[in-house]
């Protein structure tokens, strides 16, 4: 499996990471989205009804559900750190899946682990 700096590795090709300060949200649940992220430097709280559900580091990977096929964000995200962010759009998203097996691996596991812990919330 792809550790987690490899992950975002494939994220670092893109042009210009975004910045977020502490306590910035990056998005609201219910908001439709066009990218997903990779956390270069900080952290991310995941928060699903007002409750801070996981906190993310560096490596992780979140906000792929837009990408395949969820209509809106699941959940919200807000920077708990100052971060640097890199982020995916579709077309890139599926370049890389299709590239690099491992990394469609590594988003599916993060991304079913994370739905998970929400549904437990539900």
């Amino acid at each position: 499996m792809l550790e987690p700096a490899h992950t975002v590795s494939i994220f670092q090709k893109q042009p210009e990471p975004k910045t977020f300060s502490a306590s910035q949200v990056i998005y609201e649940e219910g908001q439709p989205g066009d990218f997903m992220y990779g956390i270069l430097e900080g952290k991310v709280d995941i928060i699903f009804n007002d409750k801070v559900v996981e906190t993310i580091e560096p490596g992780e990977v979140f906000g792929v559900g837009t990408l395949v096929g969820v209509p809106t964000r699941t959940y919200k995200a807000i920077a708990h750190s100052d971060c640097k962010i890199a982020f995916l759009d579709q077309q890139r998203f599926l370049f890389a899946v299709q590239e690099t097996p491992l990394f469609a691996l590594k988003v599916m596991k993060s991304y079913s682990e994370r739905l998970s812990r929400l549904m437990t919330l539900v």
